[in-house]
């Protein structure tokens, strides 16, 4: 139980390196600096500075989203928190402009809630997402907190209440006119909480958008799915569970640590890595500076992890990987059965990349199998091809292919709760519709008091 303590006794030691590293980096590659004319100062510089980014510690980014470009005009764009809770806050990226048309026209645009995964990267992951997003949409998004930066006095975090934290957002928000965008790890909880609010009455949102989500891991298991199923929950307990240490406000906290998260994402693909480590020392030598920057922004993404609270990440592993509970129709909220047949007013679109090797084609589908009460022409499947598991929510693929598909979707869906017939026509166009099985839930929803909304 001592190893988060013994890495962190490590990182400090590592400290003086990684800055003498970064020193000796600018000093020999600064040219203002004598150094940086002496024999051999590429190849000091770059192997400093290849030590120094291996070894640094990596902060949670910002989103760095200062404006948007749309109908060939930028307008200034303000992260705001609208709703803080210990866990995650909900942040608006919030569009501004003096003209009183443009103004009028941003507001009758969709509210989309972009829900990001709590599953090892910070919500900064979805950068592009956002950028692209708010060409055509007011948009929100959830920003979990690294759970070593959370004092024990604001009690544990399980993966019910996760499905509450959704809940409230959207009630904060407005279900009525709003749009759910959710991005891997999170299809689950969305789906648990609409299906929830669904059951009692509540208005839920206009569309759900679920994107390379582990819904059913039953089909096309990864390795990723079959490392979670290889050992029974008590081996993970004992092996990534660990207390924080007592230099965070965390202190003492149980928690999966990031470290060991960015140890298995690596694992997954050590050559890649090695050989993107090594292209960037060579760029360095050959004053290939676009291609190195590139390497920078994303590294500085991708080695910058958070802590996950222990009882959320075990209850996912049984929950979700485990024992299936979702698409099994076993999964109780509290005394609440999920029932997600209990959806009636909500269009549903889910999209799958074809080369994903973290949700294998067919678990986000299986959405469209338990959704029995949204009728058949609201139900939208997209496989992009060429496409991993990333490239569905963030770069060329994701702007030129999927962005359009899903902006039409929403687009349809924003009448009356209805398609309207000109943008069901659109809408009809750009997305496949499937034809999921229409099973009929394997259990009823038990009767249960209304949850009231927790403030």
């Amino acid at each position: 139980m001592l190893l988060y303590q013994f890495h962190e006794l490590a990182r400090s030691w590592m400290a003086p390196l990684t800055y003498w590293a970064d020193a000796n980096a600018r000093a020999f590659s600064a040219p203002g600096s004598w150094l940086s004319s002496t024999p051999g100062a590429e190849r000091i510089a770059a192997a400093n500075e290849l030590l120094y980014r291996v070894g640094k510690d990596y902060e949670k980014p910002a989103f760095d989203i200062h404006s948007i470009e749309w109908e060939g005009e930028v307008y200034p764009v303000v992260e705001k928190t609208v709703l803080a809770t210990p866990f995650c806050n909900l942040v608006r990226f919030k569009r501004y402009t003096d003209d009183a048309g443009t103004i009028s026209e941003m507001r009758g645009q969709p509210s989309v809630l972009i829900v990001a995964p709590l599953s090892g990267h910070h919500a900064t992951l979805l950068r592009d997402t956002v950028r692209t997003m708010l060409r055509d949409h007011k948009v929100y998004i959830t920003d979990w907190i690294d759970a070593r930066m959370v004092p024990r006095s604001a009690g544990t975090f399980t993966l019910d209440d996760y499905v509450h934290t959704i809940e409230d957002f959207i009630r904060h928000i407005g279900a009525s006119e709003l749009h759910v965008m959710s991005v891997c790890q999170p299809t689950v909880p969305v789906l648990a909480a609409v299906s929830l609010m669904a059951a009692r009455g509540e208005a839920v949102p206009r569309s759900l958008v679920m994107m390379g989500g582990p819904i059913d891991t039953r089909e096309s298991p990864t390795s990723v799915n079959n490392l979670a199923t290889q050992k029974p929950l008590w081996w993970f307990e004992h092996n990534v569970i660990h207390p924080v240490p007592q230099n965070y406000p965390g202190a003492g906290r149980r928690v999966y640590p990031g470290f060991l998260q960015h140890t298995g994402f690596v694992a997954m693909n050590p050559e890649r890595h090695f050989m993107s480590h090594w292209d960037f020392y060579q760029n360095l030598l050959k004053g290939d500076l676009d291609d190195a920057e590139s390497h920078r922004r994303f590294y500085d993404e991708y080695n910058a992890v958070l802590d996950m609270p222990a009882e959320y990440y075990l209850d996912t592993i049984r929950v979700v990987f485990q024992e299936h509970l979702l698409p099994r129709g076993l999964w109780d909220v509290g005394d609440e059965r999920v029932t997600p047949s209990a959806i009636r007013g909500t269009a549903l679109l889910t999209i799958e990349g074809e080369l994903d090797d973290i949700s294998g084609l067919g678990q986000t589908r299986a959405a469209h199998a338990l959704c029995t009460g949204i009728d058949a022409d609201r139900h939208h499947h997209l496989t992009v091809k060429g496409a991993g598991h990333y490239g569905i929510f963030s770069g060329r693929r994701w702007r030129e292919q999927v962005y359009p598909k899903v902006r039409d979707f929403i687009a349809a869906n924003v009448a009356d709760g209805r398609p309207a017939a000109a943008a069901r026509k659109r809408a009809a166009a750009a997305v496949k519709t499937p034809a999921p099985k229409r099973a009929a839930p394997r259990r009823a929803a038990k009767p249960t008091a209304r949850r009231q909304p927790r403030r």
